[in-house]
C-alpha cells in the first residue's frame, strides 16, 4: 500500500467519523427541540390560567372554574404512598438478588419475570389492583389501593436499578470488608449500599416520573371524577392531576370552556415532576459527596 493510498483511507475514515458525529448531534438536537416545542406549547396555552387561586382553590361549576388544589394533593399522596411501598421493597429485592441469591436458573427466572413485569401495560396493573386491593382486600377506591397499585407499577424499575447499581461496585470492597471480620449483612449495609445509593436514587427518579403521570392504574382504584374536598384518611378517594386532565379534556361538562384549564393542569403536572426530579438529583449528588468524603 502506497503512502497516498493510506492517506486516502485515513481521510475517508475521518469523513465517515465526522458524518456520524453530525448525524448524532442532529438527532440529539432534534430530541431536545421536540421537548422544547411540547413544553412551549403547553406553557403558552396554559399560562393564562395559572394563578394562586388556580393552585389553592377547589374546582367549581363542573370543573370549568376554580382551582386544582385537590388534584395536586391527591397526586402528592399517591406518589408518596407508592414510593413508600416500592422503594423499600424494590431496594431489598435488588439487594437479595445481587448479594445473596446464587447464580442459577432461579435467579435467571426472577430477572426474566422482573423484566416482563416492567413491560406490562399500566392498564393491566389497574385491573389487577382493582381485583386485588379494591375488591379482594376490601380497601375500596382509596389512596391505599391506588398507592399499592402504582407501587407495583414502579417496583420493576427500582429492583433493576438497585441490582445494576450493586453489580457495578468492585468486588474488592466486599472481599476487604469480609477479610476484616465483617459479616455479609454488615458488608452489604455499611459498605456496599452506601456506595451504591446515589445510583439507586436514579431508580427513584424514574419511578416517581412514571407514577406521577399514570392514569389507567388510578382510574380503577382511587381517582374521583369530581371531588372538591381533601382526603381525611388513606381509605378516601382523591382527585389526581393525570385523571383530572383526562376528564376535562375528553368528557367534561363543557370541554371548550375548560380547555385552558386542561393546559394549565398539564403545565402544573409537568412542573411537579420537574421539581421532584430536581430534588431527587440533589439527593443523589448529596449522597455521592458523602460517599467521597467517607
Amino acid at each position: 500500500m502506497s503512502f497516498h493510498d493510506g492517506k486516502s483511507i485515513n481521510k475517508s475514515k475521518r469523513l465517515a467519523q465526522n458524518a456520524a458525529f453530525v448525524i448524532f448531534r442532529g438527532l440529539s438536537f432534534a430530541v431536545v427541540a421536540i421537548l422544547v416545542i411540547i413544553l412551549a406549547f403547553i406553557i403558552f396555552r396554559g399560562i393564562s390560567v395559572i394563578s394562586w387561586e388556580f393552585l389553592t382553590e377547589m374546582p367549581r361549576d363542573g370543573m370549568t372554574a376554580g382551582g386544582i388544589f385537590p388534584a395536586i394533593v391527591g397526586t402528592f399522596c399517591l406518589v408518596v404512598g407508592s414510593m413508600l411501598f416500592a422503594f423499600p421493597v424494590g431496594v431489598m429485592s435488588g439487594i437479595y438478588m445481587n448479594e445473596y441469591l446464587k447464580d442459577g436458573w432461579f435467579k435467571r427466572f426472577i430477572k426474566l419475570m422482573t423484566n416482563n413485569l416492567a413491560g406490562v401495560p399500566s392498564i393491566v396493573f389497574g385491573l389487577f389492583g382493582m381485583a386485588l386491593f379494591v375488591n379482594r382486600f376490601g380497601f375500596g377506591d382509596s389512596i391505599l389501593a391506588g398507592s399499592l397499585t402504582l407501587g407495583l407499577l414502579a417496583l420493576p424499575v427500582v429492583i433493576r436499578t438497585t441490582e445494576e447499581s450493586l453489580k457495578a461496585i468492585d468486588d474488592s470492597f466486599r472481599v476487604g470488608s469480609l477479610a476484616l471480620g465483617a459479616t455479609k449483612w454488615q458488608t452489604t449495609s455499611r459498605v456496599i449500599l452506601p456506595i451504591a445509593f446515589p445510583n439507586i436514587i436514579t431508580g427513584l427518579i424514574l419511578s416517581v416520573g412514571r407514577v406521577s403521570g399514570e392514569t389507567a392504574p388510578i382510574l380503577f382504584t382511587v381517582a374521583a371524577y369530581f371531588l372538591p374536598r381533601l382526603p381525611n384518611s388513606i381509605f378516601d378517594q382523591v382527585m389526581a392531576l393525570p385523571y383530572h386532565l383526562y376528564v376535562i379534556s375528553t368528557s367534561g361538562t363543557n370541554i371548550e370552556a375548560s380547555r385552558a384549564m386542561a393546559y394549565g393542569t398539564a403545565f402544573i403536572l409537568i412542573l411537579i415532576i420537574l421539581i421532584v426530579n430536581l430534588l431527587a438529583n440533589w439527593l443523589r449528588k448529596y449522597f455521592a459527596k458523602r460517599v467521597k468524603m467517607n
